[in-house]
């Protein structure tokens, strides 16, 4: 089977094709750094994503966030159903942590807030 891709990791956008038995990744081509090799196995075997969004503050406005790393793609639904549920306390500072240990990943402020 084979699989295109347009590499992300940087502005070049390489396009990739990848072939693959099954989900194993046999062979990649089109990327000219071992960066778009890596991205395109990982892409069509563990597929992860960062996840952005918005907290409502308890003042009833919102900040935003995200998932300090990426989490599996599959996970998006559940990430985003505990986001949706989560209340922020003021104040809110760049960095601060606004949900701990969502599928190995820590829910961050993006933004201050006061």
């Amino acid at each position: 089977m084979e699989r295109k891709l347009t590499c992300i990791v940087c502005p070049l956008g390489c396009q990739l094709t990848v072939q693959l038995n099954g989900r194993e990744v046999e062979k990649v081509e089109g990327n000219t750094c071992p960066r778009g090799a890596e991205y395109a196995k990982n892409e069509c075997t563990n597929p992860q994503r960062t996840v952005t969004s918005t907290v409502r503050c308890e003042n009833g406005g919102l900040v935003s966030v995200k998932t300090d790393r990426p989490i599996p793609k599959e996970k998006m639904s559940e990430c985003m159903q505990l986001i949706n549920k989560a209340v922020a306390k003021l104040p809110v500072a760049i960095g601060d942590v606004i949900l701990s240990d969502v599928f190995g990943s820590n829910v961050v402020a993006t933004q201050n807030k006061t």
